[in-house]
């Protein structure tokens, strides 16, 4: 344990061991050779001792003054901190004289060896050492901030990489916007220019033109999948379907859509509708002599209620494969109304598929159905 502590103590004050020690051995030996004088031992550990001492609490207290703020203030701070660690030094190093003298390492002449040498030998010793204190701060400071600088540059130029890309992006959603605009309008004058064309050569093709076009306007148009749409526009979407299988069927498709009570104001998330009825064409039998697929709406005293009924057409599978689409528009349901709606799907006696939605929606506009 103890070794592990002086290992992880050396790694982290590694340079400040070999700075101090070269220190103490040029001021020891070389200019105890220079000047033929060597001191006892005591004296040198006694020095050091309060060297270090100063050194590094005169450092700390430097490191908090200068987070000072107002320029006069951090100044005079600074000048009672120098004030201060000559008394602290001073003081210090008499205590230390006396108790190293006490304990034998150092010898001393009684209580009263404070003379005018030893208050300016303090002096000396202890400016030094404030300055090299004061420096020690000031260089460590300037490489924090030289850090910081690096930090906000790295940090600048990520930015700036950053909003590169998201003019490069923003530039790109242009051109694919202004694709968007133009392919559609291309693409409906097109179907346009052939629905003129085969009305009167094709009226049954003309019609399916018309029709797919709508649905196509309509799908471009969808707002954000969070919003809500009007149902009758749903419902306009319903019937260009259901008349786009019958002519590709030539009619022979037995379906009805039945709508009772005034949509007009009415909103519902979009594609649920589509999907049950792309359901029933999917995997119903859509061409039942007797049993017409059936779709209902009925809006009455704010309750909404969407039902299908088509035939299961045994020929293409089993009807379980409905449960893809359903679970999405189960899910749909729950993303807009939480708990508050009813969703059932099951095959009824008659071998008939069913699924029903029942939830209650606010119309806003209902005053203004009753004045109309």
């Amino acid at each position: 344990m103890i070794q592990l502590t002086l290992k992880n103590f050396w790694k982290k004050y590694k340079l400040h061991c070999i700075i101090w020690g070269i220190y103490i051995i040029y001021e020891v030996f070389i200019l105890g050779f220079a000047a033929n004088r060597f001191r006892p031992v005591g004296q040198y550990v006694l020095v050091y001792i309060t060297n270090i001492f100063v050194f590094y609490t005169h450092a700390y207290l430097v490191g908090r003054v200068i987070k000072d703020n107002s320029v006069a203030l951090k100044f005079l701070k600074i000048l009672g901190l120098i004030i201060f660690t000559l008394f602290a030094y001073i003081l210090l190093t008499y205590i230390l004289v006396v108790l190293f003298g006490k304990l034998g390492i150092v010898e001393y002449e009684g209580w009263n060896f404070i003379t005018r040498t030893f208050i300016l030998s303090c002096i000396y010793r202890s400016l030094l050492f404030i300055g090299f204190a004061t420096g020690y701060v000031y260089i460590l400071k300037s490489f924090e901030d030289q850090k910081k600088v690096e930090i906000l540059e790295r940090q600048n130029l990520i930015t700036q990489i950053e909003k590169q890309s998201l003019e490069t992006d923003l530039v790109q959603s242009q051109n694919n916007f202004l694709r968007s605009q133009i392919n559609p309008h291309f693409l409906f004058n097109t179907l346009n220019f052939i629905y003129n064309d085969t009305r009167k050569k094709a009226p049954m093709a003309a019609d399916a033109i018309m029709n797919l076009s709508e649905m196509m306007r309509y799908a471009l148009k969808q707002p954000e999948a969070s919003e809500l749409v009007p149902l009758r526009e749903e419902v306009e979407q319903i019937e260009h379907l259901i008349n786009l299988h019958k002519l590709r069927t030539a009619n022979t498709i037995n379906m009805s859509l039945e709508v009772n009570g005034d949509l007009f104001g009415l909103r519902f998330p979009p594609l649920i509708l589509l999907t049950l009825v792309e359901n029933i064409f999917k995997h119903g039998n859509v061409t039942h002599s007797t049993q017409p697929a059936v779709v209902k709406i009925d809006y009455k005293q704010n309750i909404l209620n969407i039902s299908t009924i088509n035939m299961v057409n045994d020929g293409r599978g089993k009807h379980e494969s409905h449960h893809v689409g359903l679970e999405n528009v189960a899910n749909r349901l729950k993303s807009f109304y939480k708990d508050d709606f009813v969703f059932k799907y099951y095959t009824d006696p008659l071998n008939r598929y069913v699924t029903e939605i029942t939830v209650e929606v606010v119309n806003p506009m209902a005053k203004l159905n009753i004045s109309r």
